[in-house]
């Protein structure tokens, strides 16, 4: 008589044959290919950045803050808006939004293809909703860039419908590490987001993936973890209930964001217009709020690092939330292109 685990059927979903091998090899071409994606948005972010709001084609770090166009910068991310919405009416739909539902939606329902023009497209739409005042991180977009690229690596290669998905979710972690120096964090969100297994046979390709994006980036002389911090505390029972209350929190203020934006897609949705005008409006409410609290504008990389080292004094971080939240919901729900991690962090 067999017992439930005589019978090898049970560990199927964790075994693993050389194939794995090939598919992670593959990886580290989709790997380099995300690294060059990633590095190529955030140049692309600054440039955007220097032409809307200084006038200057030069990839110089200028700050948005600095910018001399004083209550005319207002205008800048409807402009920025009105451009992203003609380029997702005659382009591709698919660079609305932020870019990690679509990546979902390509795994479950259109076995890990993605197109030429999402590659393409994203990044470039991204860079200007985000260099034009877009209220947004860089992580959203890359992922689904590297995604994009994973999936058409792997599109051209004689692989299976689960391989495919494994060289877009490699892809997508690459671009994760890109951005931030965290490959660790990247397989982790990954895996969890997009890859839904822990099998060996997907796990390790896109482990692959992140580590080979680190060490690419890493002899390119990039810098670090994007947000480095030192910093301690004692365990106790005092530290042990700030970090329950901050974990609740954060759920809750989730949560209310969360509902934020769906109440402004629906919004947008009953409006007599067409989609392609919607981002225009949401770009009007992100001119409008930069001109409450500047800091709330573009990737908002520099803000996190403040707060971690203590320069940001407990007012000011209430506004920029404040401010940050109306203006990422409007923009967002008006389906401009752009990603949420990064605000989420602020």
């Amino acid at each position: 008589m067999k017992t439930p685990h005589s019978n090898p059927e049970h560990l199927r979903d964790f075994t693993t044959d050389a194939r794995v091998l090939l598919v992670a090899a593959i990886a580290v071409v989709v790997a380099t290919a995300g690294l060059v994606a990633g590095i190529a948005l955030l140049k692309l972010i600054r440039l955007a950045t220097n032409i809307a709001y200084f006038g200057q084609f030069s990839l110089a770090d200028l700050k948005l803050e600095d910018t001399p166009l004083g209550l005319a910068a207002v205008i800048v991310p409807v402009i920025g808006a009105l451009i992203i919405g003609l380029m997702a009416r005659f382009g591709s739909e698919k660079i609305r939004g932020h870019g990690i539902p679509e990546a979902i939606e390509a795994i479950l329902l259109g076995r890990s293809k993605l197109d030429a023009k999402v590659a393409i497209l994203k990044p470039l739409t991204s860079a200007i909703s985000i260099g034009s005042g877009g209220p947004f991180g860089a992580e959203g977009p890359i992922i689904m860039t590297g995604g994009a690229i994973g999936s058409l690596i792997a599109q051209m290669l004689p692989v299976s419908d689960n391989e495919r998905k494994t060289l877009l979710v490699a892809g997508a972690a690459a671009g994760m590490t890109t951005v931030f120096g965290t490959p660790i964090a990247a397989i982790m969100l990954a895996v969890e987001l997009l890859l839904f297994e822990w099998t060996p046979r997907s796990f390790i390709p896109v482990a692959v993936a992140a580590v080979i994006a680190e060490v690419e980036r890493t002899m390119l002389h990039l810098p670090g973890p994007i947000f480095p911090f030192q910093g301690g505390m004692e365990v106790s029972f005092v530290g042990l209930a700030g970090w329950v209350a901050i974990g609740v929190c954060a759920g809750l203020l989730s949560g209310l964001l969360t509902q934020m934006v769906y109440a402004c897609e629906d919004g947008f949705q009953k409006l007599p217009i067409h989609w392609m005008w919607w981002p225009m409006l949401g770009g009007l409410v992100v001119g409008i709020g930069g001109l409450i609290e500047p800091h709330a504008l573009g990737v908002g990389y520099d803000n996190i690092t403040d707060m971690l080292d203590g320069r940001t004094v407990a007012t000011a971080a209430l506004l920029l939330l404040m401010v940050k939240a109306i203006i990422w919901s409007a923009a967002l729900g008006s389906g401009t292109s752009g990603g949420v991690l990064a605000p989420l962090l602020i």
